[in-house]
């Protein structure tokens, strides 16, 4: 067991040394078929429980690459624009920017044809974009304008325009989208405000946080405040209609609501497929680092 004061003061995942024996012991991409996978991570890696006061149960959530049809250039359709990081960002919310602070500094790249597809870009933080002529381009999360980040799911469950069991990413977004007018206001809600880049390497996915492409259910964000990315972890939860979720992960990304050393939510792909396991997922779980076992000891106890 790895108590979480032990990850965040000490960090105690060993040296590089330590891991150069099992990385050279990995073959080649595509080398492995599962059996194969699991002998290689049960010789090599000891699971170690990751738990904070004791308590190892911790929320998982799931998200997802959207699909969206942007432009270029402003017109017709294409009005709300996604921003590139802007060098004073600091004071401004979602409402300041939405209002056109940034406007007319050439900040923009691209330009969506709806506004509840641009608020849910800034939430999953990637897409998939769809331009006039039918080409596609990915966009993908740069940075923020450093304010807090307010789920609106609650707010609408709280205030009633939303049942419980609506109150997932595709009943928010079918209500937001039915409502336009509340929308627009609750929406502003969220101070939060994210700006983009694009993401023309030829991935096949999008890039997360430890600038590597992400693989759909098998990469989990988590809270870079206590786990390192790159690390392997083996995950014990469930899917959001309750049927076991024990999988091998690898942490590689981060999120404004993943805080936490036992929290996580799960890329599951791009589009609306994707969506409908993301969507509804909002599980208990726990998770094990894969630790090299030439490692003695992980953690001050």
């Amino acid at each position: 067991r790895i108590e979480s004061p032990a990850l965040r003061q000490l960090r105690r995942y060993g040296r590089i040394a330590d891991w150069r024996p099992a990385c050279a012991a990995l073959g080649a991409p595509g080398a492995y078929d599962a059996a194969a996978a699991r002998r290689y991570f049960e010789t090599w890696f000891q699971p170690y429980l990751v738990s904070a006061e004791g308590v190892s149960e911790g929320l998982f959530t799931g998200y997802y690459e959207a699909e969206v049809f942007g432009s270029l250039r402003p017109g017709g359709d294409y009005r709300w624009p996604l921003y590139q990081p802007p060098p004073d960002a600091g004071g401004l919310d979602r409402a300041a920017i939405e209002s056109g602070a940034l406007a007319g500094r050439g900040l923009e790249i691209a330009w969506l044809n709806d506004p509840v597809d641009a608020f849910n870009l800034h939430i999953q933080g990637s897409a998939l974009m769809t331009l006039p002529d039918g080409s596609h381009r990915r966009v993908g999360y740069a940075s923020t304008n450093g304010m807090p980040f307010v789920g609106i799911g609650r707010l609408m469950l709280d205030r009633g325009h939303i049942g419980r069991g609506e109150a997932t990413a595709q009943g928010v977004r079918a209500w937001l989208k039915a409502n336009p007018e509340e929308a627009r206001a609750l929406m502003l809600e969220n101070p939060r405000y994210v700006f983009f880049r694009w993401l023309d390497d030829g991935a096949d996915g999008p890039v997360g946080a430890q600038g590597v492409p992400l693989t759909a259910g098998r990469s989990l964000a988590v809270d870079p405040a206590w786990l390192d990315y790159g690390l392997p972890l083996f995950l014990e939860s469930s899917y959001a209609d309750g049927r076991p979720l024990n999988r091998l992960m690898v942490a590689q990304d981060t999120g404004g609501a993943i805080k936490g050393p036992v929290r996580g939510d799960l890329f599951w792909g791009t589009g609306e497929a994707a969506l409908d396991l993301a969507g509804g997922m909002k599980q208990q779980g726990r998770y094990y680092l894969l630790l090299p076992r030439s490692l003695t000891r992980v953690a001050a106890r």
